[in-house]
C-alpha cells in the first residue's frame, strides 16, 4: 500500500465498517475483520511516521475550515498504541466469548476514539469526542443489569463534560476566529476554565472521577478492556492539545490525583474497581508531565506521553488478566479467591508483567516513563522546582508507593492468599494471544527503551548528548528498590488497618450521588409545582375575565358601583361588543 493511499484513508472509517462487519458476518469472520481493521490503524501510523506527517483531508464544513485527518508526531504515537492495543483487545474479546454486540460497540467506540486522535481542529474533535461518549455508553449498557444504572450515570458525567468542552470550543472560536490547531497554540485563554472542566471529567479529576470506579467494573470483562484505556488516555491527549505549554496547576493536580487514586485503590476488594482507581492515579503522572512543561519543556512532555503510551499497554493487560480470573471463576471479590497461581499459571505470569510495569520495576516499560516524569518533577537542566521543597516529587513518589502496595494486595489475594478453593481453567488461546501481545510490548519497551523514545515527540532532544535520559542509572535503580521495599513493608504492616478503613472510608460519591438524586428530585418537584401554580393562577384569571365579560352588571354590583353607573357601563360594553363584532364581520367580507 503506497504512502499516498495511506494519507487519504482515515482509519476510523475502516473501523466503523468493521463494526458493521462484526454484526453481519459469522462470529469468527467478523472478529477477523475487526482485527484486520485495528491492525491497519497500527500499521498505518507506523508507516506514516516515516515522513507522512501533515494535514490531510483539509476541507470546509458549514463554512468553517476543518481537518478530518491530521497527522503529526502526537496523533501518530496515539495511533500506534491505540491500533496495537485494539488488535489485542479484539483477540481477547473473541477468546472471552464476548457477544458480537460487545465487539461491534467496542469497534465503533475505537473508531470515534481514533477520530478524536486524528482531528486537526476543535470542531472535528468535539464531534468525535461526543460520539466517543455515546458509543462507550452503549458498550456499558449492552451488558444489562447493574451496568444500566451505572451507564446512565456515566452518560450524565460525559454529557456534562462534553457541554463544557463545547462551550470552550465556542469561546475559543469567538476569540481566535478559527477552529484549526495549526492556527493557535492550544485553547484560547478565555476558554481555559471551561476546557479544563470538560476535559478534566474524562481525565478523572478529583471530585469529577467517580464515574470511573462506578462504571468500569460493571460491563462484560472484554468491554472493560476497551473502556479502561481509550476514554481516559484520549482525554490526556486532548488536555495536551488544549494546554501544550503546561501549567503548574495541572502538574500539582496530577500529583494529587496520583495519591488519591492509589489510596482509594488500596481500599478495594473488587479487582476491576481497584484497577479503575489506578486509572485516575496513572493519569496523574501524565498530567504532571504535561504540566511541568512550563519549567522543564519538551522532556516533561515526552515523559507524560511515554507514560500515556505505556499505560495503554499495561493497564489493558491488567484488566485482561483480572478479566480471565472473573471469566473462569465467576467471582468478583478477591477475598473469595486465593491460591490461583498453580491453577492459572499463564494468567499469573501476565499479571506479574502488568503489575511490574505499572509499579515501575526495572526491566518493564513503566520504569522508563515514570522515571522521566519523576526526573522532570525533581530537577532537569539544573532547575530546582516547586518552592525548593520537592512537593510535587513527593506526591508522585507517595503515589508510587501506594501503587506498589495496591498490586501486592491484588496479587496476594488473587494468587496466593490461603489455599486454592477454586479449580478454574487457565486463559483460552485467544485470551492468551491478546495478553501476550500486551505483555510482550511492556517488556520490549522496558528493555529496548530507546525504541519507546523514538516513538515519542522531541526524539532528537531526548536522545541528544546534552539531555540523554539514562533510566538504568544507579540513582534510578536505588529509587525503584526503595519504592519496592516501601510497598512490601507498607502493605503487610497496614493490611489490617486498610481492611478496617475499607468499610469506613467512602469516596465522594457517597455524598455526591445522593445529593444529585435528591437535588434532581427537588428540582423536578419545584418546577412541576411552580408550573401547576402558574397554570392555576392563569386559568382562574381567564375564568374571572370571562365571567366579568358575560356578567358585567353583576360584576360591577359586586364591586360596589351604583345602579345608574352600572347601566351606563353595561350599555357601553354592549355597544363596544356589537361594534367589534360588526367590524370583524366587515373585515372578513373584505
Amino acid at each position: 500500500m503506497t504512502a499516498d493511499l495511506l494519507t487519504v484513508i482515515p482509519p476510523y472509517v475502516l473501523l466503523a465498517f468493521a463494526a458493521l462487519a462484526v454484526l453481519a458476518l459469522p462470529r469468527r469472520a467478523g472478529h477477523a475483520a475487526a482485527a484486520l481493521a485495528t491492525a491497519f490503524t497500527f500499521v498505518q501510523a507506523v508507516l506514516l511516521g516515516d515522513g507522512g506527517t501533515g494535514a490531510h483531508l483539509a476541507t470546509q464544513l458549514f463554512g468553517f475550515d476543518v481537518v478530518f485527518f491530521n497527522v503529526d508526531q502526537f496523533s501518530l504515537l496515539m495511533g500506534v498504541v491505540v491500533g496495537f492495543l485494539a488488535t489485542a483487545a479484539v483477540l481477547y474479546a473473541y477468546g472471552t466469548e464476548a457477544p458480537t454486540w460487545v465487539t461491534a460497540f467496542a469497534l465503533i467506540y475505537v473508531s470515534s476514539t481514533v477520530g478524536t486522535i486524528y482531528a486537526g481542529d476543535w470542531l472535528t474533535l468535539i464531534f468525535f469526542w461526543e460520539l466517543m461518549a455515546v458509543t462507550s455508553t452503549l458498550l456499558v449498557w449492552q451488558y444489562g443489569g447493574a451496568a444500566v444504572r451505572a451507564g446512565y450515570r456515566y452518560a450524565l458525567f460525559h454529557g456534562i463534560g462534553g457541554t463544557f468542552l463545547l462551550g470552550a470550543v465556542v469561546v475559543h472560536f469567538a476569540n481566535a476566529e478559527t477552529f484549526l490547531f495549526s492556527a493557535t497554540t492550544g485553547i484560547h485563554p478565555a476558554a481555559t476554565l471551561l476546557a479544563a472542566i470538560g476535559i478534566g471529567i474524562n481525565c478523572g479529576f478529583i471530585f469529577l472521577h467517580t464515574w470511573l470506579p462506578d462504571t468500569y467494573p460493571r460491563p462484560h470483562v472484554a468491554a472493560s478492556v476497551f473502556l479502561s484505556v481509550f476514554t481516559t488516555k484520549t482525554a490526556a491527549y486532548v488536555m495536551y492539545r488544549a494546554f501544550p505549554e503546561g501549567g503548574m496547576w495541572l502538574a500539582y493536580l496530577g500529583g494529587i490525583m496520583a495519591v488519591y487514586g492509589a489510596f482509594f485503590a488500596l481500599l478495594q476488594y473488587d479487582p476491576r474497581r481497584l484497577l479503575s482507581y489506578h486509572i485516575q492515579a496513572q493519569l496523574g503522572y501524565m498530567l504532571a508531565g504535561f504540566g511541568l512543561a512550563t519549567y522543564v519543556g519538551e522532556f516533561a512532555i515526552t515523559g507524560g506521553f511515554a507514560h500515556l503510551f505505556n499505560n495503554v499497554l499495561y493497564k489493558s493487560l491488567l484488566f485482561m488478566a483480572v478479566g480471565v480470573v472473573i471469566y473462569r471463576t465467576g467471582v468478583e471479590d478477591i477475598r473469595d479467591m486465593g491460591g490461583l497461581w498453580r491453577e492459572m499459571p499463564v494468567t499469573f505470569l501476565v499479571y506479574l508483567v502488568g503489575a511490574a510495569s505499572i509499579t515501575a520495576v526495572p526491566g518493564f516499560n513503566g520504569f522508563i516513563s515514570k522515571g522521566m516524569v519523576l526526573d522532570s518533577a525533581h530537577e532537569v537542566h539544573n532547575v530546582t522546582l516547586l518552592l525548593d521543597s520537592g512537593l510535587l516529587w513527593w506526591l508522585l513518589v507517595l503515589g508510587g508507593v501506594g501503587t506498589f502496595m495496591s498490586f501486592i494486595k491484588l496479587g496476594y489475594y488473587v494468587f496466593f492468599h490461603g489455599s486454592a478453593t477454586l479449580s478454574p481453567r487457565d486463559a483460552t488461546p485467544f485470551q492468551t494471544a491478546g495478553m501476550v501481545l500486551a505483555a510482550g510490548a511492556c517488556i520490549y519497551f522496558g528493555v529496548f527503551y530507546t525504541q519507546l523514545i523514538e516513538v515519542m515527540p522531541f526524539t532528537d532532544l531526548i536522545l541528544s548528548d546534552e539531555v540523554y535520559f539514562k533510566p538504568y542509572s544507579q540513582s534510578h535503580l536505588i529509587e525503584s528498590a526503595a519504592l519496592l521495599v516501601a510497598g512490601f513493608v507498607g502493605f503487610f504492616t497496614l493490611k489490617r488497618p486498610l481492611g478496617w478503613l475499607a468499610h469506613r472510608m467512602p469516596d465522594v460519591d457517597a455524598v455526591t450521588y445522593p445529593a444529585m438524586f435528591y437535588l434532581g428530585r427537588a428540582s423536578i418537584w419545584g418546577v412541576t409545582e411552580l408550573w401547576a401554580a402558574v397554570d392555576r393562577a392563569v386559568m382562574e384569571l381567564v375564568g374571572m375575565i370571562e365571567w366579568t365579560a358575560m356578567n358585567p352588571r353583576e360584576a360591577l354590583a359586586r364591586a360596589g358601583v351604583d345602579t345608574e353607573i352600572r347601566t351606563g357601563i353595561g350599555r357601553s360594553v354592549l355597544f363596544l361588543t356589537v361594534a367589534a363584532g360588526v367590524a370583524l364581520f366587515v373585515f372578513v367580507l373584505s
